[in-house]
């Protein structure tokens, strides 16, 4: 019996199958040597024999199972492994991918995400055997039917697609036979070049918003695999959705920097280049006439454009990427601080409670960028004299709070980051880059008295 199950889980039920039926017949054939045989014996060798193999068949299914189950809790270990934010969405799909392309025998391994924010259709592509870092294809919604099928809730399988083909499938959310089956559409068919797949969608938010293809497989498909393919697709959308979501936000805080970099540029450089211009017309005209006068002018723009180059070169130093540790942040923080109380009227206080903060670089990272965005923003729009900067961590939080004491925004009262976007206001970059690293951004807004800005960064 242990050798039947351990011949279980070695091997499998069906190489075991046979082994359970040699031991039943070792055994009957030992007791049939010790014994006489008469009609009563050879009852008790059938017994014998039936207990025997069943037995031994019962405990090789169980091994099997025994298999199956740790072999599948080992796969989908490596596939979450696969699923880290920090190593990037293009990186994660890859690995996840090539497990899938591996593990199922596929020559290639899909995956279509649609995006209706930005009303595109993104696929990733991985041949198998290959490492090179994948870039997704992008393409308009309107191809939707053609690469997502017709049915989103359709689990599917074809073995083989020439005339009417081969194959089956099921609805994901009741396990439904579907008769009609969803086909790729012919241009699909020969863009991917697919002579047989198997396809299941992934959720986000609760709704079905991409599919896993896998193409080629190098011997049929069967039903568990594809009832497998649908249950890795449910453990791995969380994980899915997460890096979707990271790669959203990140999408949304560079078109915000680029934005705010625009709006610097017109509302600084670009203004006092067009008073710059309209000066100069001015004072060619009244070179002739008042020679002095004209001296005393050009004397004045020499130093406005001094003035506009070194705001250019600090705006062009601010726009390098910044590799912030946690054992940095407080000397960089106030080393900005330095700066910025030389190059402005503001008058500044920089409280930190702690010398020495524990927190991952990149929030390390995210905290400095929003510090220094909203002192440049209190210094270039709220008309402060004064702005106090309080940085403070505990075993759970690390928080950081911006008093002015300006104009305020626009606005009247306290909102989180949440109730600012479904209003349409507030600073977007820094909301962005609160958002990114888990943080909460609360802003107090009193118009002509000031403004607070406090986030708080999970450290758990």
């Amino acid at each position: 019996m242990f050798l039947c199950y351990a011949a279980g889980i070695r091997w499998g039920l069906e190489l075991t199958l046979p082994l359970a039926g040699a031991l039943s017949l070792i055994l009957v054939l030992l007791t049939a040597v010790k014994g006489e045989t008469h009609w009563m014996r050879v009852v008790s060798w059938l017994g014998l024999t039936t207990g025997t193999f069943a037995g031994g068949a019962g405990l090789a299914f169980l091994g099997d199972r025994n298999r199956r189950f740790a072999s599948q809790i080992e796969f989908l270990s490596r596939i979450s492994a696969t699923m880290q934010v920090d190593q990037g969405l293009a990186e994660s799909v890859r690995l996840f991918l090539e497990e899938l392309a591996t593990t199922f025998s596929a020559e290639e391994a899909l995956l279509l995400y649609r995006d209706t924010d930005l009303e595109r259709i993104f696929l990733w592509r991985l041949k198998a055997g290959e490492s090179e870092r994948l870039v997704p294809e992008s393409m308009p919604l309107s191809r939707t039917d053609g690469f997502l099928l017709d049915d989103m809730d359709a689990t599917i399988c074809w073995n083989s697609l020439s005339g009417p083909g081969s194959g089956f499938g099921w609805d994901r959310r009741d396990g439904r036979r579907i008769k009609n089956l969803p086909r790729l559409p012919g241009p699909a068919q020969q863009e991917l070049k697919v002579t047989s797949f198997v396809t299941v969608a992934f959720e986000q938010g609760g709704q079905p918003t991409g599919r896993i293809f896998l193409l080629n497989g190098r011997k049929p498909f069967q039903k568990q695999d594809l009832a497998w393919l649908e249950s890795i697709a449910a453990h791995v959308s969380p994980a899915l959705e997460n890096i979707f979501l990271l790669r959203h936000l990140r999408a949304r805080a560079i078109e915000a920097e680029r934005s705010r970099i625009a709006r610097d540029l017109h509302d600084g450089i670009l203004q006092t280049l067009l008073s710059i211009e309209i000066q100069l017309d001015v004072l060619r005209r009244r070179v002739p006439a008042s020679p002095d006068q004209a001296v005393s002018g050009l004397a004045s723009l020499q130093q406005t454009v001094k003035n506009e180059g070194a705001e250019l070169r600090q705006t062009v130093t601010d726009l390098r990427p910044l590799r912030v540790q946690s054992a940095d942040l407080v000397d960089l923080m106030r080393g900005f601080a330095e700066r910025y109380r030389n190059e402005s009227t503001v008058a500044l206080d920089l409280l930190i409670d702690s010398a020495q903060l524990r927190a991952p670089d990149r929030v390390c990272r995210e905290i400095f960028q929003i510090y220094r965005e909203a002192l440049n923003n209190i210094k270039k729009h709220a008309k402060a004299s004064h702005v106090v900067v309080k940085l403070s961590q505990d075993d759970s939080r690390l928080v950081l709070v911006v008093d002015d004491n300006g104009e305020g925004f626009s606005f009247a009262g306290r909102f989180t980051g949440d109730e600012l976007d479904r209003l349409r206001l507030g600073p977007i970059s820094i909301k962005e880059r609160a958002r990114t690293v888990g943080g909460v951004l609360t802003v107090e807004s009193n118009p002509g008295h000031g403004a607070r800005l406090t986030i708080e960064v999970p450290l758990g």
